[in-house]
């Protein structure tokens, strides 16, 4: 079975609901006073729109996924370390910065909050609760409505990180390191759990302090003693390591299958969401070229063998990309498993995309702003 590629006038009307969506989001309010706002709000609304009607009419999903992914992602980075920087002057975070609070809260964050808040009625992070796209009840509410609809389908479409490693693995040909074994999915799962009992018994946001690697982005501590110093350098490290090297390496992407506690975590969700990844016993030739490919080692034999994909699924769609015999297939739980592959993955995308779009809306928008404002002016604010 090959590839749904709707022709072109099908693929304009399926594409127009997307488009209505994200113009009522995008263009809501008043018109952008800053002219690069403004273009900067036309350009990124223009890019999303288009990767989606190209993964409909080519019948590409993560082709098209993991450049919208990808952009959004280098946009963020843009964006928020700018922003830190026009506030406070510097990506350094003094304890005067941590103790005035009004940080924007990450999802990462959210099992690490989850213990301290039932036990202590604490959320250990200083963010806002309310007021706020960034506050915490916002990140919540927002988190728990992609869990029930993508499951980990949020960190394939949705987390303003994970296009970071993906862009880096996408950089060779080939893995250089072939043979990495399903055994480092369990990595992830174990620095969860003592990321979530050490931040319930210091009520502190362990990981972020000890292992995140974004902490380079905008959290590193001043360079006042030697001991701040050489815990820079291992953030570094841990930054070069997991987002640039091994997803170099491995082709892979390194930090989400193999450090990335909110990615365990949030494999518990796939068990909800309604989407999944099936593989067609019947019509796979077992050329293994999804295990190859998935980039967070979510298909291995044994899950070939089950007929699907395992928990750490992103729903990134690679693996229904690379399949040549069309036996790997977007599928709606419930359903029949042969049950038309075409509307099941048609019905995931519009969810999946309006997602990355929504969380691009913010972000992505001020990252272009600010690089137009640069070329055009030699300044980002």
């Amino acid at each position: 079975m090959h590839p749904w590629r709707p022709g072109l006038g099908r693929s304009v009307l399926l594409a127009l609901p997307m488009a209505l969506l994200t113009a009522l989001l995008f263009f809501r309010g008043p018109a952008a006073a800053d002219p690069f706002q403004g273009a900067a709000r036309a350009l990124v609304f223009a890019f999303f729109n288009a990767m989606f009607f190209l993964m409909l009419h080519t019948g590409k999903t993560d082709r098209w996924r993991a450049a919208g992914f990808i952009v959004y992602a280098v946009l963020f980075a843009v964006s928020f370390i700018s922003r830190h920087i026009e506030s406070r002057g510097t990506v350094v975070l003094t304890e005067a910065v941590w103790f005035k609070g009004g940080f924007p809260f990450c999802h990462i964050l959210i099992p690490m909050t989850l213990l301290p808040a039932a036990l202590k009625g604490l959320i250990i992070f200083p963010s806002t609760i309310l007021g706020s796209p960034a506050a915490v009840a916002s990140i919540l509410l927002v988190w728990i409505g992609v869990s029930l609809t993508l499951g980990r389908g949020w960190c394939g479409w949705g987390c303003f990180f994970g296009g970071l490693d993906d862009g880096f693995s996408r950089i060779l040909d080939r893995p250089v390191i072939k043979d990495l074994g399903a055994r480092w999915t369990d990595l992830p799962l174990a620095i969860l759990l003592m990321a979530v009992l050490s931040s319930a018994a210091m009520l502190l946001p362990t990981y972020c302090m000890w292992a995140c690697p974004f902490r380079v982005m905008a959290e590193l501590d001043p360079p006042t003693t030697l001991g701040n110093v050489a815990q820079d350098a291992v953030f570094v490290m841990i930054f070069l390591a997991f987002i640039v090297v091994l997803p170099l390496l491995l082709k892979r992407r390194a930090q989400c299958a193999m450090l990335c506690p909110f990615g365990a975590f949030q494999s518990g969700a796939n068990w909800i969401s309604p989407f999944e990844v099936r593989i067609d016993a019947g019509t796979c030739t077992k050329c293994r070229l999804c295990i190859q490919g998935c980039p967070t080692l979510a298909l291995t034999d044994e899950a070939l063998a089950r007929g699907h994909s395992s928990a750490t699924c992103l729903k990134c769609g690679k693996c229904v990309d690379l399949c040549p015999q069309g036996a790997a297939r977007f599928h709606i739980k419930g359903t029949a498993p042969d049950a038309s592959p075409e509307l099941a993955r048609l019905l995931f995308l519009y969810p999946a995309a309006f997602l990355l779009a929504a969380m691009a809306n913010g972000f992505a928008q001020d990252g272009l702003a600010r690089l137009l404002r640069l070329a055009a002016t030699g300044r980002m604010w």
